[in-house]
């Protein structure tokens, strides 16, 4: 069985709704299992399901972005994860990153660059999105493409400020969280077998 582990912060219910679906594109991949771990379970490296990463395959990681970055609790999680760092506990492991945020784009490649970032600190092997752009010419649906903004480096989605997290971010958003969760259970599935 490949292990999975998505942890993640949402500060107002939509990046959770993103980490739902990532997670459920994830389990429809046949022999993953999906762990959802909240940032705010990790503030200290004392405390919370540490255990759970170590016996992770693969840990991807979500948090909105605020003011252009990632928000004070996951950072703060990113900072606890430094005695996993000092032992390597996170090497080789295959790592990917989503964000959430109130514009279009609202400055999420920052926040992704910082996901990617802490796990290059780990030694981890990041796994991209790879998806085409699905909003980039005239025939394009704006309501019902696929990564519309174009993040390549991990998933961006876009929640309405105005809604609440029953109802935003939209099924185009939503379907190509699952389609991330998807790609990256297959990419750590293949990474868990290659090495057996």
């Amino acid at each position: 069985m490949t292990k999975l582990a998505i942890v993640y912060h949402s500060g107002y219910g939509h990046t959770a709704k993103v980490a739902e679906h990532v997670a459920k594109g994830a389990r429809g991949v046949t022999g993953v299992e999906v762990d959802l771990i909240k940032a705010d379970d990790l503030q200290n490296a004392e405390d919370g399901p540490w255990d759970t990463l170590a016996a992770a395959d693969g840990i991807i990681f979500g948090s909105p972005t605020y003011m252009g970055a990632s928000s004070s609790v996951f950072r703060k999680f990113a900072e606890a994860s430094s005695k996993v760092w000092m032992n390597g506990g996170w090497r080789d492991k295959i790592g990917a990153g989503f964000t959430n945020s109130g514009s279009l784009a609202g400055d999420k490649l920052n926040t992704l660059q910082e996901l990617m970032i802490l796990a290059g600190q780990h030694g981890m092997i990041w796994a991209n999105y790879g998806a085409f752009p699905g909003y980039n010419t005239s025939k394009s649906d704006f309501g019902a493409a696929w990564n519309r903004a174009g993040h390549m480096i991990g998933l961006g989605t876009q929640s309405l400020t105005d809604l609440p997290a029953d109802q935003t971010p939209d099924k185009a958003d939503l379907s190509t969280s699952e389609d991330f969760g998807q790609r990256v259970a297959e990419i750590t599935k293949r990474w868990v077998a290659g090495k057996a």
